[in-house]
């Protein structure tokens, strides 16, 4: 499977994405983050699904892209070339993919800003091609194993969230993730926009680099558990104090 999110808030971008790839028992390693090259370098794309289809429709768009048949000053732009290039690689391979057993479900998250847009977007395309933006109420978009990080992006992420903060969150989401799905696991891979940049930073993060923000992490989780109000169990637990507070 596969955990990739993409965050917009008002300082930025942030794609992260994991890196593995099951296949019945045979587990390997492939970036699912891409940035597009030519004249979108302010541009990532990261999908789920089938591999074999984001690799077709991906280096197609580049071939449109390079040779000037898609306009790319406008992230929508970008977003509708990419469902033109995904319903017509389902026009293609559906058949021969479902007669395999195999389900077209092809989900991808873009991401940039182009020179004529005026803010970072940020972009999901659905298997049949038609696209939805991020908006200030609804900042993120996850694709792949998308229910185990939503709860603390639903309670923390807001668009007004620092980047650096946004970022944890993400990291956050992908670790409540890893703990729950034996099909998404480290390395990561991770590009940030700051707000009035043309250019990602990128980089990929390994199971030890980030060993001690997942153990901070734990241990406050504990903590707070620890914490917590516990009044309200003590007619659970306590058969007795019930009684002899009627």
């Amino acid at each position: 499977m596969t955990f990739c999110i993409g965050i917009r808030v008002d300082d930025g971008l942030i794609a992260l994405s994991d890196t593995r790839i099951v296949r019945g028992e045979q587990i390997s390693k492939k970036a699912k983050l891409s940035m597009l090259g030519g004249e979108v370098g302010g541009a990532f794309v990261m999908t789920s699904g089938l591999r074999s289809v984001r690799d077709k429709v991906v280096r197609r768009l580049e071939d449109e892209i390079a040779s000037g048949n898609v306009q790319t000053d406008r992230m929508h732009q970008v977003a509708t070339a990419f469902g033109d290039q995904l319903r017509a690689v389902k026009a293609e391979d559906g058949e021969a993919l479902a007669d395999g057993g195999l389900t077209f479900n092809a989900h991808a998250i873009l991401g940039g800003q182009l020179t004529a847009d005026e803010d970072p977007m940020l972009l999901h395309v659905y298997p049949e091609g038609n696209w939805v933006e991020a908006t200030p109420d609804a900042p993120y978009f996850i694709v792949g194993r998308s229910y185990y990080g939503k709860p603390i992006l639903d309670r923390l992420l807001a668009h007004d969230t620092p980047l650096a903060d946004a970022l944890a969150l993400a990291y956050l989401a992908f670790d409540a993730t890893r703990a729950s799905a034996t099909d998404v696991d480290f390395p990561v891979d991770v590009a940030v926009l700051r707000r009035g940049h043309t250019r990602f930073t990128q980089r990929r993060y390994t199971a030890d680099e980030l060993d001690s923000v997942a153990t901070s992490w734990h241990d406050h989780l504990r903590a707070a558990l620890a914490e917590l109000p516990a009044d309200w169990t003590q007619p659970l637990l306590d058969p007795h104090h019930d009684t002899e507070n009627q």
